[in-house]
């Protein structure tokens, strides 16, 4: 007879090896679920392996042992939302936790590995929360007052406890999978004495120094993700306009993937991680350096999820570089009257795709449009090519934005010959043309626009 047994939880599954079975036993005070599920852990991807029934008094046994692997990172998911990750390393794992504070309250019992496994995790945010509290202190605290004596010397003592657990204590056996994770994930020690900017003068230039990008196996954990995200914040700042954030940002991906480079597998698992964390932020200008820069020129070869998110972004950077010959475009302006891009009398013709839906494009079409009426002498054109479907929406965008341009769609949307020929992937998309329809620019701002233009 099966039933729910809803106050603990206890895991056990059966892993066989060429050497003898291997169990891995976890009991989770409060969980309230009929089920837990295990996954494996690469970045910020998880693979579901199975799910077993919360049921015969919460244990559990698991008799497939080509789900492990490999070594790395695993993860327990309970209760909706809620996970514990582990470290399997071929060998016994005996721990007990609760459902509400899986980290704060695990008691290894069987497993070296996640002993050590744990004790950092819950040493990490012990560190990071006193250690910032005192460097807030000592920023602002008189350096003549008793009080800030004390600060620096607990924070001294703080630091030499996380350094020797990570350098020492952890390092018994440098070549296990936790030994050689918490080396590279350990979190950068500063200066207290020195001033906060030259403190992230120093985290920009150091923060990756004790990061092993050589190490195949880490990818097999959290590790280049959480290390990228966490070098990423050292170069965010919200005061900065966007324009000038997404130059930081791609100074900070430079220092990341030129280390990465030295390992092609951590190479693609890092550049993959930052495609997808800038595209779903919204950082195109980021993502077109990546893919121009990293994913071109060296020719990764990204999973498929990954590269069919960014197909179009990656065939136009390559069929679309400076100095190749863009394709012509016959479309119909606002009036039904066709229009040919090659037969635009100018120097140089700005084309411009944009859709009504796009915050972006109704800020810069406004622009675009104060730009071409400021000319003293006619020194080029630019073509608003509409993805649009509805003929009145289209209408009243022009009339709202971009009134003067030569306004043309095919009333097809993102479907229609001409965004499909360009291979736009986001507006609004600018390319800036010579009178052969030579790629000049493709600026991606309007301070960029005005650059080329005046």
């Amino acid at each position: 007879m099966r039933f729910l047994f809803r106050g603990i939880l206890i895991i056990v599954i059966i892993l066989s090896s060429a050497s003898y079975p291997q169990k891995i036993r976890i009991k989770i005070d409060g969980v309230k679920g009929e089920k837990f599920y295990l996954y494996s852990v690469s970045g910020e991807k998880t693979t579901l392996l199975d799910s077993l029934l919360n049921e015969d008094n919460g244990v559990f046994y698991h008799n497939n042992p080509s789900m492990f692997f490999n070594r790395g990172m695993y993860r327990v998911g309970y209760d909706g939302n809620k996970k514990i990750d582990f470290i399997y390393d071929g060998k016994d794992i005996d721990f007990q936790t609760t459902a509400a504070d899986p980290v704060g309250a695990a008691k290894v019992n069987r497993s070296e590995s996640n002993e050590l496994f744990f004790a950092f995790l819950k040493l990490n945010k012990d560190y990071k929360t006193k250690s910032e509290l005192l460097q807030l202190i000592l920023s602002r605290y008189p350096k003549d007052d008793e009080f800030y004596t004390q600060a620096a010397s607990r924070l001294a003592k703080l630091q030499t406890d996380y350094l020797t657990f990570v350098n020492d204590i952890s390092q018994k056996n440098p070549g296990s999978f936790v030994a050689r994770y918490i080396k590279s994930s350990q979190l950068p020690v500063v200066n207290a004495a020195v001033t906060q900017q030259e403190q992230l003068k120093y985290l920009r230039a150091h923060a990756l120094d004790n990061i092993d990008f050589n190490e195949v196996e880490l990818t097999y954990s959290d590790l280049y993700t959480n290390k990228s995200i966490e070098y990423l914040m050292y170069f965010s700042n919200p005061q900065l306009p966007k324009e000038l954030l997404e130059k930081e940002f791609s100074s900070a991906v430079d220092s990341i993937l030129e280390r990465a480079r030295i390992n092609e597998f951590v190479y693609k698992h890092i550049t993959e991680y930052l495609i997808s964390g800038f595209r779903q932020f919204g950082f195109d200008v980021v993502l077109d350096y990546i893919v121009e820069n990293y994913v071109i020129k060296d020719d990764i070869c990204l999973d498929e999820q990954t590269g069919g998110m960014i197909k179009r972004r990656i065939d136009q950077a390559k069929l679309f570089k400076i100095g190749n010959t863009a394709p012509d475009i016959t479309l119909n302006d606002i009036n039904g009257k066709s229009i040919t891009l090659s037969k635009i009398k100018a120097e140089r013709v700005l084309v411009v795709f944009y859709s009504s839906q796009c915050p972006h494009c109704k800020d810069m079409l406004p622009e675009l449009n104060k730009m071409y009426l400021s000319q003293s002498q006619k020194k080029f054109e630019i073509l608003a090519v509409a993805l649009e479907n509805k003929k009145e929406e289209w209408q009243n965008f022009v009339k709202s934005y971009s009134s003067s341009l030569i306004n043309v769609s095919d009333l097809k949307g993102w479907e229609g010959k001409t965004a499909g020929d360009y291979l736009i992937y986001a507006t609004p998309s600018t390319f800036l043309l010579d009178k052969n329809l030579k790629i000049v620019a493709k600026p991606m701002t309007i301070n960029e626009v005005k650059q080329h233009l005046h």
